[in-house]
């Protein structure tokens, strides 16, 4: 009974690993090919839970999950527009001011339009109950949300590699100059992975809006997170992010079941190790800044 408790754990830990992955894979692709480190990006993950679930009372609960991304997206082409395109070639600390700010002036409306205090989300009702797997005992929803950060998963890792767009976007990260000598212009490629990376967190936000508390601080809480599980892939690797985010619920998970205490200490002594060996992360790879 002990084996099969745990074994439960690490399920629930890599359901709270693919949480961590829809933003920091975000996070992590706008850094790759923009050289900017977004510290709003917890502001468009928390963006994305209170659109949801204004959506949700006119279309239901996959209404709000489906469009709250498109309208976060949208959100994005602005962000990217009017405020990131003027510091691709700035001095990095520029931009970190600047994002920090508008994370700030985002929590701050959050709580003008929608108020300071936390607001329950319930899960659908045919999602609700356990599933038996064998000896196994899992949340319905949760496993859900697994096999939703699965799919989203394989369809980034498609576009990536698969289309045209995504050669583009991998050429940009590794050549810049090349790129941009060949005559193509990164900038609409730079809105698109913009979109792409915020849709991520507002979906990340909507989904697990009824396992999380939805309140207006949470895309502060929810940044330092992703930046752990970043540090630890490294810096622009796609697969370092998902072994990390996936390494991070894992040992959260577990350590939860042991030590319930040390479980928000544990992403930080895993990170500290993993620098001490790794100083790039797991799988990190050097990053030239978007031009």
């Amino acid at each position: 009974m002990q084996f099969v408790f745990l074994m439960e754990q690490v399920v629930n830990g890599l359901v709270l690993g693919g949480y961590y992955l829809l933003i920091a894979l975000g996070l992590s692709l706008i850094f790759s090919v923009g050289g900017i480190v977004n510290l709003s990006h917890g502001a468009f993950y928390a963006l994305g839970a209170y659109i949801s679930l204004e959506i949700a009372r006119h279309l239901g609960f996959a209404g709000g999950a489906i469009l709250s991304p498109v309208v976060v997206g949208c959100l994005g082409i602005a962000f990217e527009r009017f405020i990131l395109r003027r510091f691709y070639r700035a001095d990095p600390i520029l931009s970190l001011l600047v994002t920090f700010g508008l994370a700030m002036v985002g929590e701050q409306l959050i709580r003008i339009i929608w108020g300071a205090a936390p607001i329950p989300v319930s899960m659908p009702q045919a999602m609700k109950g356990p599933v038996m797997v064998g000896d196994f005992l899992f949340s319905r929803y949760r496993l859900f949300l697994l096999g939703v950060v699965v799919i989203a998963l394989v369809a980034i890792w498609s576009l990536l590699n698969r289309t045209s767009f995504g050669r583009v976007v991998r050429a940009g990260i590794q050549q810049p100059d090349m790129v941009a000598a060949l005559g193509i212009r990164l900038q609409p490629y730079m809105t698109a992975v913009i979109v792409l990376g915020v849709g991520l967190a507002a979906l990340s936000g909507a989904l697990f809006a009824p396992i999380t508390i939805v309140h207006p601080a949470m895309g502060a809480e929810i940044l330092t997170v992703a930046f752990v599980v970043v540090i630890i892939g490294g810096l622009g690797s796609f697969w370092g992010v998902i072994l990390a985010a996936l390494l991070v619920g894992v040992v959260r998970g577990v350590t939860i079941h042991f030590y319930p205490a040390a479980g928000a200490a544990s992403m930080y002594v895993l990170m500290f190790a993993v620098l001490m060996f790794r100083p790039r992360g797991l799988l990190g790879e050097r990053i030239e800044k978007f031009e």
